[in-house]
């Protein structure tokens, strides 16, 4: 199967409606390793990684989000797999 990695900034209004747990649980429905972080412009920051059509439905799933959300741009860059993670957390702090 194919792998890959994709990097997401979901803009909009996206703190404050669970979309962090949201994105967790979705994340880990479909079987998909990485991160998810609020950022201090009010952005959410999140790497997926995992088979690549899991990936592009993490995405779609993303430019709606979790009830609450209002998702006004996703900026998406895909890079190669890497492995590197065990599970998918939720980071804290903002950057």
């Amino acid at each position: 199967m194919d792998k890959g990695r994709v990097h997401l900034i979901i803009k909009g209004w996206v703190q404050g409606v669970f979309f962090r747990a949201s994105i967790r649980d979705m994340a880990q429905g479909l079987g998909l390793t990485g991160w998810v972080r609020n950022l201090s412009d009010g952005s959410v920051d999140v790497v997926f990684e995992g088979q690549r059509d899991l990936l592009r439905e993490a995405v779609r799933w993303c430019h709606k989000g979790p009830s609450g959300a209002m998702v006004k741009e996703v900026e998406e860059n895909w890079l190669e797999y890497t492995g590197e993670f065990e599970g998918f957390e939720i980071r804290y702090g903002r950057i």
